[in-house]
């Protein structure tokens, strides 16, 4: 890409700017540009360790998978995709989120031959939410409580706010309602415990805080684009695809 390439220095801006990634990738989703916390993220030491591999060389492949067509999204639209939330699970099973925008790159003529973005996590990103730090309990609220059933009414008397500024704020924060929030959580907790394979998709259901299976498979299809069954099968850990056979 010749917009972006280790020539190319304003990137390294981001290194001042604590908890910020930057990464840029050409057309065939391979990494062309990272700066130096991108690059720590993952344990390397320089650029050039990451140059060339793509997502799956770095995730597990179900975020991969994700990762992958958010970036489909934006060359084939030519727009940017903003305040993406992506969750991760640390070794105690709490989950962290990070906040990704992505951007089409464009040559002179105008078409779009990658895509940049840049990667904070909401920890990090606080300094910069001075103003909607009133949510902060909310949130650590959720990382605690996101299998139990959970009101806005609780949530908001939790953060000391009636539920229009809670839900205002979360909005402002996160571009997605308190309710929409909660659900991407426990739909990433799903994969997470779908592709580890010992539970049935009932009990993942049930623990999970869903009425029942069914309301589950509508939510966890609506957000991954396949059954959680599917979803199973296509992670499983011996590798093994789906018989053509079932639904």
């Amino acid at each position: 890409m010749e917009n972006i390439s280790p020539d190319s220095h304003f990137y390294r801006l981001f290194d001042y700017i604590p908890g910020v990634s930057f990464f840029a990738k050409d057309r065939s989703f391979r990494l062309v540009a990272a700066n130096q916390q991108f690059v720590e993220r993952f344990g390397f030491q320089s650029e050039a360790d990451v140059i060339g591999k793509d997502d799956f060389d770095l995730f597990p492949p179900q975020l991969a998978v994700n990762f992958r067509r958010d970036d489909e999204e934006v060359f084939f639209s030519g727009e940017p995709k903003l305040q993406i939330i992506e969750l991760f699970f640390g070794r105690q099973g709490i989950p962290d989120w990070f906040i990704t925008n992505k951007l089409p790159v464009r040559d002179k003529a105008g078409q779009v031959i990658g895509v940049m973005g840049t990667v904070q996590s909401y920890e990090g990103r606080k300094e910069a939410l001075q103003s909607y730090l009133s949510i902060d309990k909310a949130v650590a609220y959720i990382r605690q409580h996101f299998r139990e059933r959970i009101t806005v009414e609780h949530l908001a008397s939790v953060a000391h706010l009636s539920t229009r500024q809670l839900h205002r704020k979360f909005i402002e924060s996160f571009g997605l309602s308190p309710q929409s929030f909660i659900m991407k959580l426990r739909i990433q907790t799903a994969c997470e415990t779908l592709q580890d394979g010992r539970q049935p998709i009932a009990e993942v259901a049930r623990e999970l805080g869903f009425y029942d299976q069914s309301i589950f498979t509508q939510h966890f299809q609506k957000h991954m684009g396949l059954t959680p069954f599917r979803y199973q099968q296509q992670f499983r850990p011996d590798g093994r695809t789906a018989s053509k056979s079932k639904k």
